[in-house]
Order: C-alpha cells, then sequence, then structure tokens
C-alpha cells in the first residue's frame, strides 16, 4: 500500500503476501528429485581405502598432477592457441583428485616417502 496526499494506492498485482506463500508452496511440489545415475560409482571411489604402498605409488602414478589435455599451441615460438583443461568435464573428476590426494598422504604420513616425483 502506497499513501499519497490523502488517498491510499493499493497495488495488489505487485504485492500480494497470500500469493507468495502459495507459490512457494507449489515450488516444493513441483520440484523434482535429480537422479545421479553416478552416484553410486562416487560412493565407490570415496570408499576406496589406501592401505599399502604399492597400492598408493599405483593411484598417484596413474592420477595426473594437472590436467594431461590442456596445451599452448605454439608456431615459431610464439603461441597462437591454447588447448583448455578438459577435465573439468569428467563428472568424477573431484573424486580422483581426492583419491590421488589421500594416496600421496598415506605416502608421506605412513611410509615417509618423497613424493616431489609424483608432482
Amino acid at each position: 500500500m502506497l499513501k499519497t496526499i490523502n488517498q491510499r494506492i493499493f497495488l495488489p498485482a505487485f504485492i500480494n503476501p497470500l500469493e507468495e506463500k502459495n507459490q512457494k508452496g507449489s515450488k516444493r511440489q513441483f520440484t523434482q528429485p535429480k537422479l545421479d545415475l553416478l552416484q553410486p560409482l562416487r560412493q565407490w571411489v570415496d570408499k576406496i581405502e589406501i592401505q599399502n604402498r604399492k597400492l598408493a605409488k599405483f593411484i598417484a602414478k596413474l592420477i595426473p598432477a594437472q590436467c594431461p589435455f590442456e596445451r599452448d599451441i605454439m608456431l615459431f615460438g610464439r603461441k597462437i592457441g591454447h588447448i583448455p583443461p578438459m577435465c573439468k568435464l569428467n563428472p568424477l573428476y573431484n573424486e580422483l583428485v581426492y583419491l590421488r590426494f589421500r594416496a600421496l598422504c598415506y605416502l608421506v604420513d605412513q611410509c615417509g616417502e618423497d613424493i616431489q616425483s609424483y608432482c
């Protein structure tokens, strides 16, 4: 409700508290749960426990530290193009990076190894 000199102006088209409450409720009714087909695979990768040195070394070598697809295209010593990292498109990227991190932490903490060769 707006007030002018001596008149009140109602703007029900813009402000209607009853409709706002109904809209919030209706949004809850129409939202559908997202179906994530890769969730079991993500959980499986997260549950992998690293308990021996051989497995930790294998994981650290298998999963690269940086995206292997990112490249600068050079011609006669000049950069003419850039291929961006594509790893973020991998739906399991975060889980694999975390698995590699856990493997490196195991090698450092439990085995006392120097991991500079893996970086």
